[in-house]
């Protein structure tokens, strides 16, 4: 069976090494982007099974991401959740709107649960 790849694009380099960690354990590979630029560079290399995109980051924000990915005939079904700080009702609906398929609050989430729903989506 190939590995499932999963980008994590996210600029909380703890946060992002956390999670990797965790699914690498699992058996994932696992591809890391701190900003705009490099996650759309692995993105011209590699098509990941899923991504983990946090919504404030250098450059372009997370909504600006997850749009150019939507739009791009290669990468728009590629599943994105959402893993933020951010939690407004407008901010969970303008993602959604955007083709994310789930919006997760880092606080109100343990590693193991996050890499639960990686799961249950690919």
């Amino acid at each position: 069976m190939d590995k499932k790849t999963i980008l994590i694009i996210e600029d909380d380099t703890f946060f992002q090494n956390l999670i990797s960690k965790k699914l690498v354990n699992e058996g994932f590979e696992v591809l890391v982007a701190s900003d705009s630029r490099q996650a759309l560079s692995i993105l011209e290399e590699k098509k990941p099974n899923l991504i983990v995109l946090d919504l404030i980051l250098p450059v372009l924000d997370g909504f600006g991401i997850l749009s150019i990915i939507k739009k791009d005939e290669k990468t728009k079904d590629i599943p994105v959740i959402i893993l933020s700080n951010l939690g407004q009702k407008e901010e969970i609906e303008k993602a959604i709107a955007l083709g994310a398929v789930d919006f997760m609050i880092k606080v109100n989430f343990t590693p193991e649960e996050i890499v639960r729903k990686i799961k249950s989506i690919i």
